[in-house]
């Protein structure tokens, strides 16, 4: 095994469309892993005609009138990615072996545990850091992190030639898809926000998915789930098409960056403890079905399961819960995002838009409604999307221009979509109330128009940043910049290193100053608590038996939650504040008792 593969034990997941476009380039040679978003093909051509010019490498535009312009632009990019960062690796080993100071720097950067870093540091106490010896074993070790792309599943919207809808390969995701798989790039996919058979189907067209006859994986498909249910259904019906799921990425369903796909009331913890009790069945389940598709289809059987990883992301802040993550749950990596918004070397991010989110408070972050897809997106007040929004609202021009239609995916009114955060959707949805005015008081009017226009641009929002930094020229409706933090962001004040923000994860020092920061699964709990007490207090209606009966589903989950926690937490000792989290979950379950329906 080469253990460089295995030297970081964290990695950097997909945020927003252009937050982590080139996270690769910027930290892939320090073996760090990370995930592209492939949304945007505009934006990701403009960052193509940039690292191609950055980097004096020849660029011929791919404009809209090249065919299947989509899928190009994702593959071209992603294959730039891919040489600029294995020329970073190549010049990177190289410093490595002359440079002292880079190689302090380099080990700076590993955990503790990690038998490179202990290897490498046993070159200097020697006195052999330059020497071909160490040019030798470093270009036998280091490899780069994976250049993981990430494609939202239900982000698939039908795409048209003037009236007359183009085949479904050329929906959004599937020429997403088409683009990473035809890309040179040996890594993996990362489908997120639910299931697409569809889509999923659309995965047999492409042998890169299956294993060669040495069993191996040229491209590999993870699946980021809530729960170990979804995880079978998905990780079976991609197994009977002699698809194998390398890697589930569990998500912490509100506790987590971008949209918050929140589960009934179960908390994170015991749904990691069904992963790890049940691995082997979700492992052996899936290869006796990918054996059998692969007999059928006449291609190479491999004769053990393939590898299967379990990671989990979402809420993660100390070193402490890093690795209790790891080593209790027996998790390969564990995902560190949001806090990577305030570490100029890894993501891009405008200057103030870093030091938006470097200032912001507890009470800034907030579950807000303002995505498109109807989903709860987490956010921080102070954005300047708001600014630009709340303008067009005073100047009656309220919604977007919507240049980019990938969240045009109501038919409520149009054939071929409307987004619910455009002008062209809100004038219609306004119209409609207008006529209905005098069945409401002006109060409820008011709160109704405010519905309709808090959606925002998020493909526009979510992209601008990477403009920004980049001093792109932004063309167009002025949108400002959407950012989408996990509330987790709260606790961390301040711009730093990357340096700094791997020694912290891996517990050489803190990058954080609130020493009142929840533990992850506390905070996680507290918010579910929230939002069952939200939904409850915003129904407006008749209360049917369905509805009670999910809210003590819900209510049930929560409790058994806690137990969970109550049973875990005197068991161990791993945290310094265990006692103080102990006292914290018996005020939750006190709590969740007390909700009435």
């Amino acid at each position: 095994m080469n253990i460089l593969k295995n030297a970081h034990t964290f990695h950097i997941p997909v945020m927003g469309l252009a937050y982590t476009i080139d996270s690769p380039i910027r930290v892939a040679h320090y073996g760090i892993s990370s995930v592209i978003s492939i949304t945007d093909d505009e934006l990701i051509e403009k960052m193509r005609a940039f690292y191609s010019k950055k980097f004096s490498i020849p660029y011929q535009e791919i404009t809209q009138k090249c065919y299947d312009y989509r899928a190009e632009r994702i593959k071209h990019y992603l294959n730039l990615v891919d040489t600029i960062v294995k020329n970073k690796v190549e010049n990177f080993k190289n410093e490595l072996a002359e440079n002292k100071t880079t190689l302090d720097y380099y080990i700076s950067l590993l955990p503790n545990k990690s038998e490179l870093k202990n290897r490498l540091q046993k070159f200097i106490d020697e006195g052999l850091q330059i020497t071909e010896n160490v040019k030798k074993y470093v270009a036998e070790h280091l490899l780069p992190g994976d250049i993981d792309v990430n494609i939202m599943t239900k982000v698939d919207k039908d795409n048209f030639d003037k009236n007359r809808q183009l085949p479904v390969e050329f929906n959004d995701a599937h020429a997403s898809l088409r683009g990473f798989a035809n890309s040179n790039l040996n890594s993996s996919v990362v489908l997120s926000a639910g299931m697409n058979p569809r889509l999923y189907s659309y995965f047999e067209q492409f042998s890169d998915f299956y294993p060669n006859k040495n069993g191996q994986l040229k491209k590999k498909i993870i699946l980021k789930v809530s729960d170990f249910r979804s995880a079978m259904i998905q990780g079976n019906f991609l197994a009977k098409k002699g698809l194998w799921v390398s890697e589930y990425r569990i998500e912490s369903g509100l506790n987590c960056g971008g949209h918050a796909f929140a589960t009934d009331g179960f908390l994170l913890g015991p749904i990691l403890e069904e992963f790890k009790t049940k691995k082997e069945q979700l492992i052996q389940s899936a290869h006796e079905l990918m054996i059998k598709a692969l007999e059928i289809k006449n291609l190479p059987i491999p004769l053990q399961p393939l590898e299967l990883k379990i990671t989990a992301q979402g809420g993660v802040g100390t070193a402490e819960e890093h690795d209790f993550l790891l080593n209790h749950y027996e998790l390969d990596s564990i995902g560190w995002g949001s806090p990577f918004l305030l570490v100029p070397e890894a993501t891009s991010v405008d200057d103030e838009t870093r030091n938006l989110l470097a200032n912001a408070k507890e009470d800034d972050f907030y579950l807000s409604n303002i995505s498109p897809l109807g989903v709860p997106f987490n956010t921080v007040k102070g954005m300047s999307n708001d600014f630009w929004k709340q303008k067009r609202i005073d100047d009656n021009k309220a919604g977007s221009s919507c240049p980019k239609k990938f969240l045009a995916l109501s038919k409520e009114y149009d054939t071929q979509g409307m987004c619910t955060a455009s002008k062209k959707y809100q004038d219609v949805k306004l119209a409609e109330l207008e006529q209905q005015k005098n069945d409401f008081s002006n109060e409820v009017f008011e709160q109704q128009k405010s519905k309709i226009f808090e959606k925002s641009c998020l493909c526009v929002g979510l992209a601008n940043s990477s403009y920004l930094e980049n001093k792109m020229e932004i063309k167009g409706q002025q949108q400002g910049v959407v950012v989408c933090p996990g509330p987790n962001l709260a606790y961390f004040d301040k711009i730093v290193p990357l340096a700094e923000m791997t020694k912290h994860i891996y517990g050489n020092t803190s990058v954080i100053s609130d020493t009142n920061r929840p533990n992850m699964f506390v905070k996680e709990l507290g918010m579910y608590v929230d939002h069952l007490k939200n939904d409850i207090l915003s129904f407006s209606g008749e209360t049917s038996t369905a509805k009670i009966k999910k809210w003590k589903s819900f209510q049930d989950n929560l409790l058994q939650g806690i137990e969970y926690y109550e049973s875990l937490f005197r068991s161990t000792l791993i945290f310094k504040n265990t006692l103080q989290i102990i006292n914290q979950l018996h005020f939750y379950k006190e709590e969740v008792k007390q909700i009435e329906f």
